[in-house]
Order: structure tokens, then C-alpha cells, then sequence
């Protein structure tokens, strides 16, 4: 709804008497006051009924028809707006109608994912973040669009739309509606981090004052912590014990081992080099790193183990240990399993795991150093692994059995 009136105020008069004119603008329930840029006297004002008579003096037509294109332009902004289908605020609409933010420079959500994704873009090239993360970003882009077209009739929509009930019905929109690959719907966990992907895409457009505030803030989905998958000492010690005559079986052995006693994911693994090796003033070798995911330091010490592997490809290979594709290392890591004996689902991210309970938090390692080694952001992330470790807890009570 719009309505538009003029009115003088006469506390700010000139010397001559004239008072400045204003319009008051009623918007979507809310109001604003412009000042038009023009006076008149306030007898001649009441005289003509605010000009809504006929005026016979030259410069009251002109103050006229000057007030009337004033109210056309609004309308006609008004009307620019309720086409495109945009939710502004007050201040969105004032800003307007000074010129001070055109109607298509309202910041979209699609826009400014665009604006994120490009930004993070130069960041892969330089090797600061990972493709992989990337991609993510990129999905989050085409589910907002099916979403948007599907509700909403356009790819693209103004942030002010973006409210309460548009991040819930996005949220069943992914839950039982979306479709990737012929399969419907996506898992609880995967929602979650796409919508914190959101609130960074958000949070780096209030960095920028593209926007005041970050509607995704209303989604409060959490992540449902199962139980990682991780080897047991023993199942450890069967695989670092088989041996195995075929090449790729072996280089896949030393690749997953190198994980295990390292906790190094595979996109950082596979590009370490000598370079990334250092040796401190004790003579204790580390291996020192960014995580390509967060961005994050990853300090590692180098176990025995670790240091048998690198030997073995230093004249070899170019990096630290072999490279080769997560698809090909999971499906071999099958074959490694079936051949010792492990039935737990083996993935590279198993080495990962393993590093966390069995190799560290199990031998005393204290959390907050486990955290800083697999280079999460926050503690939080690396206490679901103390969590399914029962082994400390076991170590805890026997001290407490002693003494009673």
C-alpha cells in the first residue's frame, strides 16, 4: 500500500515567511518524510486547500506540477517494486526514491553467493582453500535456485525477502524435495552444513556491506554425531604387519598408515613435500602445514612410522607419499580389509579417525593437542572422538577402583 500527502512545516520558515514543503509517504504501514525542495507561503498553501485548487500564479503552477511528478515518481518506483516482486524496508524504499540505491542494485541472495564464491574462487588458486569446499559452495547455489523457482517463480530474490518461513520451507525443500543424481532428499547432517554454508556466505556480505544482517541465523539445525569409524590397535598392528606383494596394495598400505599416525585428511596428505618438513633445535622432526579446508596451522611430529614411509619414497617420489585418487585408495582399502581380516568399513577417512582415538587420546595425548594436530577450528569438533573412546575413561576408573 502507498499513499503520498504534502504539508508545510512553518517552524522552519525563511525570513520572507515562505515554509518548506514535504511529502509524507505511508509504505507497507510505515512512514517517511521527504522534503520536496520548494516553498510557499502558508496563507497562499491554506488558500489553495495545499494546491489541490486551481492556481491562477505562475510559480504556484509550477510548485504544482512539481509536487504532482514528485508523487509519479514515487508511484511509479512503487510500482517498479511490487513488479519485481521485492520485499524492502522502509529505509530500502527511502534510499531509493533519493537515488541513493537503484532498484536492481538490492542485494539477492543469488547475487551475493555469486560475489562469496567468486572471492573464494582466488582463494583455491592460491592454494588456501580446497576445490572441494568450493563445490560445496557452488551446490548451495543451484539448490537455492531450483528453491527459488520452484516458491517463488524466480531464480534469483532480494535478501530482505529472506525470512523465518522461507528457511524453514528451505529446509523441507532439501529434506524431501530435492533431487541430486535420482536420489530425493538429502540427510539431516549434509543440511546442516549447507546452511552453515549459507551464514558464511551471509556473514562475508555483512564483511562487505552488501548486507546489515544474516537471516540464515534463524536455522538452528545441529549435526546428529554418530560414531566414527576407527581401527583398533590391534586391527592397526594387522595391517602395518601384512605384507603384500602386489604394488598398488602396498603403496596404498603406506598412503593410509602415513594418515593414521599423522592424521593428515587426504587433500593435505596426498601434497606434502620435503618442504613441509622441518627439524626443531630438540633434533624432533614435524611436519608442518595448512589445512587447505579451514586454513588453519596443522603441526605434526613425526612418529617412526611416518619416518619409515617417507623414506621409502624420498627418492621416488615428488611429495612425501604417493598420490592417487580418494575413489581408487577407498576401493583398495576394500581389498585390504577382506585380506586382514577387518570387517569395519575401511575409507582413507578411517586414518583420520584412527589418528584421533586410537593413536593419540588413546596413549594420553591431552585433547586440546589432538585439536591443534588435526587443525579443527574449535575443540568442540575434536571432542566427539574423546566421546566414543572409552578406553580413557576405562584408565580413569582403575585409577579410581585403586583407590577404594
Amino acid at each position: 500500500m502507498l499513499k503520498t500527502n504534502f504539508y508545510i512545516k512553518a517552524d522552519k520558515a525563511k525570513l520572507n515567511g515562505e515554509c518548506p514543503i514535504y511529502a509524507k509517504v505511508n509504505y507497507n504501514r510505515k512512514t517517511i518524510t521527504l522534503s520536496t525542495g520548494r516553498y510557499i507561503n502558508p496563507d497562499r498553501w491554506k488558500f489553495t486547500d495545499n494546491l489541490r485548487k486551481p492556481v491562477k500564479i505562475q510559480n504556484e503552477k509550477v510548485i504544482k506540477e512539481y509536487l504532482e511528478i514528485f508523487r509519479i515518481k514515487i508511484e511509479k518506483i512503487y510500482y517498479d517494486i511490487q513488479k519485481k516482486g521485492l520485499d524492502l524496508t522502509i529505509e530500502e524504499f527511502k534510499a531509493i526514491i533519493l537515488g541513493k540505491s537503484p532498484v536492481n542494485k538490492i542485494p539477492h541472495i543469488v547475487e551475493l553467493i555469486d560475489i562469496h564464491n567468486e572471492h573464494f574462487s582466488k582463494l583455491v588458486a592460491i592454494n588456501e582453500r580446497s576445490k572441494a569446499s568450493l563445490q560445496k559452495y557452488e551446490r548451495i547455489k543451484e539448490l537455492i535456485i531450483q528453491f527459488n523457482k520452484k516458491y517463488y517463480n524466480c531464480a534469483d530474490l532480494p535478501i530482505s525477502k529472506i525470512n523465518g518461513s522461507y528457511v524453514f520451507n528451505f529446509e523441507n525443500f532439501l529434506k524431501f524435495e530435492s533431487i541430486h543424481n535420482g536420489v530425493i532428499g538429502i540427510k539431516n547432517n549434509t543440511i546442516v552444513k549447507y546452511f552453515n554454508n549459507l551464514k558464511t556466505i551471509l556473514n562475508y556480505g555483512i564483511k562487505m556491506d552488501i548486507v546489515d544482517k544474516n537471516p540464515f541465523n534463524k536455522y538452528d539445525g545441529k549435526i546428529s554425531v554418530s560414531d566414527a569409524t576407527f581401527l583398533t590397535v590391534e586391527e592397526l598392528q594387522r595391517i602395518e604387519q601384512k605384507t603384500f606383494t602386489i604394488e598398488r596394495l602396498d603403496k596404498v598400505k603406506d598412503i593410509f598408515l602415513f594418515s593414521c599416525y599423522t592424521g593428515y585428511a587426504p587433500v593435505d596428505a596426498c601434497k606434502l613435500t620435503s618442504e613441509n618438513v622441518i627439524t626443531d633445535a630438540d633434533k624432533t622432526s614435524w611436519i608442518i602445514t595448512t589445512r587447505q579446508k579451514t586454513g588453519t596451522r596443522s603441526n605434526v611430529p613425526v612418529l617412526p612410522p611416518v619416518l619409515r614411509i617417507i623414506e621409502k619414497y624420498k627418492s621416488k617420489e615428488n611429495t612425501l607419499i604417493p598420490s592417487i585418487s580418494n575413489q581408487k585408495m577407498n576401493a583398495y582399502l576394500k581389498e585390504i580389509a577382506d585380506l586382514v581380516g577387518i570387517t569395519k568399513n575401511l575409507t582413507w577417512y578411517v586414518a583420520r579417525h584412527t589418528f584421533a582415538t586410537t593413536v593419540t587420546l588413546g596413549n594420553g595425548v591431552r585433547l586440546e593437542n589432538v585439536s591443534s594436530m588435526l587443525g579443527h577450528t574449535v575443540i568442540k569438533q575434536t571432542q566427539h572422538y574423546a566421546k566414543v573412546l572409552d578406553v580413557n575413561v576405562m584408565k580413569d576408573m582403575k585409577k579410581l577402583k585403586d583407590m577404594f
